[in-house]
Order: C-alpha cells, then structure tokens, then sequence
C-alpha cells in the first residue's frame, strides 16, 4: 500500500493518533507478510522498473479485450516471461553475502543528499539479480520462438527442452523461495523427486508407481497444462493479477483511508465519544473494509494496527488482546465477499464456476465469521472493562455522502457479473469506473505520475502470487502423472476407517485429518499454495466419501486461511503482536480464541446434508433455518470461549454452552434439538446461580 496513502491519514475531520505511536509499518510488513519481502527501489533503477511493471499491467488489460490469437497457453508463457525476471528485480536474495551487491547500481549514485532518507543503504537489484532476470527471460520465452514446433515435441523433448525446462524450474523456486521463504520449494522437491524415485518404492506400498526419468517429468511441467502454465498460474494471469490492479487504483483513489475513517465515523457516539466496546467493533468493520484493498491478512492486521492500536490501548485492551482483535479481523477480509482471497478465484476454475457463484458460496460462512468475531469483542470488553474513548471524526452519513462512491466500483463488480458479463472484463471496468471517481477526490486524483504508480503497483503485489502458482504447477503436475491424489486420498480413509468403520464416524475422522493436514501445512506455506495442495490431495478423501466438489473446496479454503492464525506460526497474529509489542504467543492464542467459530463451522458444510445450505445451496427456507441454527451454535462457541453468558461463566456453564454449540453444527434436526437443550441449560444454571449468589451478597452487604 503506497506510504501517502496509508489509511488513517487526515481526511473529513478525522484526528489520527500522535505520529509517535506508529510503528513502521512498511518494515513490518516485509519482516512478518510472507508474501511481501519486497525491495524499496529507487532512483532510475526503481523508475524503470516501475514503467516495466506498468507496460505488464496494460499488457495484461488489452489480452481482456483483446485475446491472443494462439490460445491461453501461449499467454501464459508470455505472462510468466514478464513476471519472472520482474520477481529478481523487485526481491531480495535473502543471504548476507548478497547485501553488497545489493546495494544499488551505479547509476543510482549521488542522488542522496546529506539527512535525506535516502543516506540509508540501497535497496536495488544488484548484479546476481540482474543476471537471474536475464536468464530467466531467456528461458521463459524459449518457448516462444517456434511456440507450434514446441507444443508438437511434448511427447519427445530434446535436449534443449530438457535444459531449458530444468533451468526453468531452478528459477521459478528460486523465486519462490525469495517471496515465501524455504518450505515451499522444499515441498516442491520432494514432489519431484517423489516423480522420480517412486519407483523403487516396495511395489505393495500404496505410494509406490512405476517410476519416472528426466525426459517424462520435465515436459510435464515445462510443455504440458498440468505444469507451469496450469491452472494456478492461469488464476494469477487472469483473475488475481486483474484484482490486484484493481485494488492498487482502489488504494490510490484513496479508498483506503475512507475505509477507516468511516468505520470510526460509524461507531462514534454522541459528540464523538464511544462506547466501550466500540473500538474493538470499528476494528472489525474496518478491516473488513480495508481488506478489500489490500488483499492479505497479515497487510491489513498491520496497516489496521498502525492507526488503531494506539485507540485501542486508550479504551483499556491489553497488548495481547488488542493484537488478537487486529489479526482476527484482517483475517476475515480473505474470508468475505466481494473479493475474498487469491485461493478463491482458483475453486471458480476448479469447479468450472463463475467466480460469482464462489461469492454466494462466502456469504453465510462470513456472517457467521464476523457475528463470532463482534460477540468476542463484546465479551471481552465487558469482562476487562473497556472505557469509551473520545475520537474527534466527522459524520458518517456525511462521510458516505461525499466519498461513498468508493463503494460503487465494489458492487458494481458484482453486478455485472450477474449481468453474465465475463469477470475479467467485470474487474477492469469497475477499475476504468474507479480511476475516473478518483477526479471527485481533488487530493486523490490519478493523475498520470498516480496511475503509472498504481499500475506498477498492481503488478508488483502479484509477483509472490504468480511465483507460488507456478511452483505449485510442480505439485499438481507430479499428482497427476503419479496419481498421488487418489493414493493419499485412499490412506487417509483408511487410516479413519482403523478406528471404526461405520459411515459417519469415518467422515467425522476424515474431515478431522483433512483439517489437521491443511492447518499444519499452511503453518509453511502461504495460504494460496496450501489451498493448491489440500485440493489436489486431501478434497479427493472428502469427495470419495460423499461430500459435494463444492464443500470440500470451501473446508480446505477456510483452513487454508486459517492457518494465518494458526499457532505456533500465526503470521497474522504475530505482525500485530509486532505493532502492539506484545508477546507473540499469546497474542496467537488470543487471535485463535477470537476466531474460534471459523475453525469450527467448516465441519458443518461437510458432515450432513444441510451443510449445503450454508453454502446458499438448496431451498430458501432450509438455508434460512440453517443460518439460525448455525448463527446460535457460534453464540455458543463465543460463550464457552469466552467465559461470559449474561455475565461471567463457570467452567460448567462453559463446558454446557460448547458442547451445545458442536450438536447444533452437526445440522440434523436430532443433534440441533439437543444442542439447544444443552444451551438452555447452560443459560438457566448460569441465570439461577446469579441468582443464588446476589442475596448471598446483599445479605452479607446488610451485616455489614
């Protein structure tokens, strides 16, 4: 997000806090957002390679209009030979010996001034980064120069296919690996070299295969459809990379900013002065609002944080409980509709689906995230005793009067996806409708220096994305030429079916596993790449014991998700323990308790029938009763997490309410009836011992 716009600047009124509170958030961000390690470029180097990112971004806005003739392959190719070399260019090496050449060309010296900001070290491309965006073009557009000859030779490469596409998979893990760290390429190796010495595995073994040479995996990633130029890239050349613009124009039209100012705006009370609780509930409602902008968890947690934190801390929220609130609501921004997370747009293609219909699919799922999420506040707030804070804002009809139309581009995307007009050209019209409100906004006006900046900016925040879509195109690839998928998917029900065999306890065990096996694998990877991975291993154990495409896609989308605030790792929850100097781990753990629903309402799309109405699948009534239900077992969650009914629970009370809360989210008219009998018991022996307990202390109070 560029620095003059961060939200929480000065717009109708607002007073942000003191500028001493704010931590550097830019630094944060490349320390904690696993998919933001960026360069800070300068001088001419950052100049030209702003312009280079520019040209890709209105490459990619022509291609909607106007589709390259020789098919979606070839784009591909073209789209991963410009966002390769641009990957080197804009991230670091990450190893100390490289700080040196680091360090900025020499072209770029003598543009410092003596106090300026600029005496710090450079933070350019150095020699070795050049040299690997080089090559790394030249392999990328190999396939270029004869693109039919090419294609005609999968199924007998040369030996220069075989060199270019080795080279090529070094380079794409070695872009990986700078934008999300060492666990992913890891994994992708030993994919490859489970494709290559799976054949000398006991042949009883359910993983063994009949093996695989150099000459049969490398067409698979370099020259099929399964590889490189897949799916997952295909969601980041198209969908993602369109949004990511669309959200940089967003940003720099100064949505951002209105964001945050009116969600305060909306919360004030009279003369300003709010209630206790709030500020926690402006956090929430801001970053819903502010994620539409930045697209991840751990950006919005700490972008959110930098203005909110110090509000926050003056309404009584202690650091941990403050970096739990931050976290969990950036969290649920990649949860919610209109946009969602990258991994979304990848079940539309999935699912041979319009991205639409995903949206419908969010809707319930995020009502019962952010009603969770506001019920917890609450809670703590009454149980730690939150004051009301004086915050000088505007009105906030006056807000939506005057800046409002930031909205509009929100929902006209969806509106013109239910017009059946195509979501790519749905995107790039609500951003073309974007720029031209930006001129209603004399501060914001994208001007052309604004609107170089924003497109750079589009293609720059889509370059992690695109490098672990490509990497994962080695994962996909090895499943499909192994036939993994099946094998893994077969070991994980019988692994449930060991315990018992009967149906249902084996779907409870396998969505357990599956639950478990994502968390866990998102606690290394980012959530895009786990998604990719949990759907083409663990979605087929869900799908072969009955559950819907679907709903197994949206469990393993949400514990994909979730992993950003999955202790131990939690990066999430441990950039905004970074913002309010808490301890990390249990700033996890408050995070964790405040999203406690969301880790639990997942189970209900997959064990019954019903679950298929939170998806909004099925007649309106059932989804209707479902939501109901559903809405009351995450009171309960809330109740038992947070110790608090009408006031402060017992363990008995809390013990009651969860496990109410479990019977009504398994969806069956049996289960829910219980549940809610559990409930009423928790709420009548919590009224009843209030009850018991206040003569006792009014008489003890008379003696007195």
């Amino acid at each position: 997000m560029a620095e003059r716009d961060r939200p929480g600047s000065t717009q109708a009124g607002a007073t942000p806090p003191d500028a001493t509170d704010r931590p550097d958030v830019d630094q944060i961000l490349a320390e904690y957002d696993e998919e933001r390690p960026a360069r800070r470029l300068s001088g001419r180097t950052g100049f030209a390679i702003t312009v280079i990112c520019a040209l890709v971004s209105l490459f990619v806005l022509y291609t909607i209009f106007f589709p390259l003739a020789r098919g979606t392959q070839y784009y591909l190719v073209i789209f991963l030979a410009a966002v390769l070399p641009l990957t080197f260019l804009c991230y670091r090496s990450g190893f100390t010996w490289g700080r040196k050449a680091d360090s900025g060309s020499a072209g770029d010296a003598g543009s410092s001034r003596p106090g300026d900001a600029s005496e710090r070290p450079r933070d350019n491309p150095g020699l070795l980064d050049w040299a690997l965006a080089v090559l790394s073009l030249l392999v990328a557009v190999y396939p270029l120069l004869d693109f039919d000859a090419f294609l005609e030779r999968r199924q007998i490469p040369t030996t220069l296919d075989l060199v270019a596409g080795l080279v090529l998979t070094v380079l794409i893990l070695e872009a990986c690996r700078r934008t999300t760290g060492w666990w992913l390429p890891a994994i992708c190796l030993a994919f490859f070299g489970y494709a290559y010495y799976g054949g000398y595995l006991p042949v009883d073994w359910s993983l063994a295969h009949v093996g695989f040479n150099i000459d049969e995996i490398v067409p698979q990633l370099f020259m099929g459809t399964s590889g490189f130029f897949g799916t997952p890239l295909g969601v980041a050349a198209t969908y993602i990379v369109l949004f990511t613009i669309y959200g940089a124009v967003l940003d720099m039209s100064g949505a951002g900013k209105f964001f945050i100012d009116l969600s305060f705006a909306a919360f004030q009370g009279r003369r300003g002065r709010q209630s206790p609780t709030a500020p926690g509930r402006t956090v929430t409602l801001a970053g819903f609002l502010l994620g539409t902008v930045s697209g991840s968890g751990t950006a919005t947690a700490v972008s959110l944080g930098s203005v909110a934190w110090p509000i926050l801390r003056r309404a009584g929220y202690g650091k941990e409980q403050g970096g739990g609130v931050l976290a969990a609501a950036g969290i649920g921004a990649i949860l919610s509709p209109p946009t969602l997370g990258a991994a979304a747009f990848i079940i539309a293609e999935l699912l041979r689906t319009s991205y639409l219909t995903v949206l419908v699919y969010a809707i319930i799922p995020t009502i019962l995230y952010y009603v969770g999420i506001i019920l917890a506040i609450e809670i703590d707030a009454r149980r730690q005793g939150a004051r009301a804070v004086e915050i000088a804002h505007g009105s906030a009809l006056r807000l939506l009067l005057r800046f409002g139309y930031h909205f509009l581009s929100l929902f006209l995307i969806v509106a013109f996806m239910a017009a059946d007009i195509p979501p790519f050209r749905a995107v790039v019209y609500a951003t073309i409708m974007q720029f031209l409100f930006s001129f209603l906004d004399r501060e914001h006006r994208m001007m052309p220096g604004r609107l170089l900046e924003a497109l750079a900016t589009g293609v720059r925040s889509v370059l992690p994305v695109a490098a672990v879509c490509a990497a994962a195109g080695i994962i996909v690839a090895v499943v499909t030429l192994t036939g993994l998928g099946l094998n893994l998917a077969g070991i994980i029900i019988d692994t449930a079916q060991v315990v018992g065999d009967h149906p249902t306890l084996v779907l409870v065990l396998t969505a357990v596993f599956a639950a478990v096996a994502v968390a866990v694998l998102g606690l290394a990877v980012p959530v895009t790449a786990s998604f990719i991975i949990a759907s083409v291993i663990i979605t087929p154990a869900l799908v072969e014991l009955g559950v819907s495409r679907p709903e197994a896609y949206m469990f393993v989308f949400y514990y994909a998700v979730l992993s950003e605030v999955s202790p131990p790792t939690a990066l999430a929850a441990v950039a905004a323990a970074a913002i309010t100097g808490g301890n990390a781990m249990r700033t996890m753990w408050a995070t964790w308790r405040y999203s406690l629903p969301a880790f639990l309402v997942p189970f209900a799309f997959v064990l019954t029938e019903n679950g298929s109405a939170l998806l909004a699948q099925g007649p309106l009534p059932r989804i209707l009763l479902v939501t109901l239900v559903s809405i009351l077992a995450v009171a309960g969650l809330a109740a038992a997490a947070g110790g608090w009914i009408l006031g402060p629970a017992n363990a008995a009370e809390r013990v009651l309410a969860f496990a109410g809360a479990l019977l009504l989210l398994y969806l069956e008219p049996l289960t829910v009836g219980l549940g809610v009998a559990l409930l009423v018991v928790a709420v009548a022996v919590h009224l009843l011992r209030r009850r018991i307990r206040t003569p006792v202390a009014d008489s003890q109070g008379s003696t007195t």
